[in-house]
């Protein structure tokens, strides 16, 4: 069985809600479409959907199942589109929300050699931290330090960051140093607001997996308030290494529980869909990948 007429049945089943409209989609009929599925189940050995006489909805090895294959698909369909797109100029208005912090300390020197190399592009950059629609707003492109959740968006991988656990020398002086994950209970905290786990903190120790509920003293929905309210030494912060590590080098920081606490997120260019994706939008991922890479 072709595996790729499998996914690609699969996800049309996913995408349209049925049988029907994913053989509507596919131009094949429904019969064709139920026995394709039904050999990928059986080759698998697991079941990817949930069938009832209204309704079909993923199990949970199919939803884990559904997000690969649809990236393995928009792989490919970016790989026919660059085959075209070779000879052609990116051009016209581009609109990109970033991370403000991100946008500002790391993005921001980017922006020059980029509208160098494509003159006929017009760049409209937007910094937020905020969760935006990217359809619903308008946005070509957003970057985002995390995983986008949102199955039906495109990612692409451009840099790692390192969240670090840190402090004042002199609030570590005054109110002690925390001595595991449980200590920070205790603590006054400088929380991020758009932070995915709000008050409860989760960490990945060599113990396990760890959390603990915290108590913010103060929250902001920018990195380098809490940040700068940390050298301040008003209580322990979480933030990227892209903030934090000049000032950890020069003494002003004090990382704390490295072992416990330290944990790797991904920076990634996200995108509505990469079917007929623009030469605009694909330009400005390819050169933000090589100059991410290079920092």
């Amino acid at each position: 069985m072709d595996r790729f007429r499998e996914m690609q049945a699969f996800v049309a089943v996913v995408d349209t809600g049925s049988f029907v409209g994913a053989g509507e989609l596919l131009h094949v009929s429904k019969a064709s479409i139920s026995r394709v599925v039904m050999q990928l189940e059986a080759r698998l050995g697991a079941r990817l959907l949930q069938r009832t006489t209204r309704r079909l909805s993923l199990t949970e090895a199919g939803e884990a199942y559904y997000t690969r294959c649809r990236q393995i698909l928009a792989d490919l369909d970016e790989a026919d589109g660059m085959v075209g797109d070779v000879t052609l100029q990116a051009g016209g208005r581009l609109r990109v929300n970033a991370p403000l912090s991100f946008g500002v300390t790391r993005l921001a020197a980017l922006w020059p050699e980029f509208m160098r190399r494509h003159p006929g592009v017009e760049l409209e950059v937007d910094l937020s931290d905020r969760l935006v629609d990217l359809v619903e707003e308008g946005y070509d492109m957003a970057i985002r330090i995390t995983k986008p959740r949102d199955s039906s968006l495109i990612h692409r991988p451009l840099a790692k960051t390192r969240v670090l656990l840190c402090a004042a020398p002199d609030y570590l002086a005054r109110c002690g140093t925390p001595a595991e994950v449980a200590d920070l209970a205790q603590h006054e905290i400088i929380a991020y607001t758009y932070a995915p786990g709000g008050d409860t903190w989760h960490f990945a120790t060599p113990a396990g997996e760890q959390s603990v509920t915290v108590r913010p003293r103060l929250r902001a929905n920018n990195g380098e308030t809490c940040r700068d309210a940390a050298l301040a030494g008003l209580g322990i912060t979480q933030q990227p290494d892209f903030l934090v590590l000049d000032h950890l080098a020069a003494g002003r920081l004090v990382e704390l529980l490295p072992e416990s606490c330290s944990r790797e997120l991904g920076i990634y260019a996200v995108y509505p869909s990469r079917k007929h994706l623009s030469v605009k939008v694909r330009a400005l991922a390819d050169y933000l990948a090589g100059a991410l890479a290079e920092d």
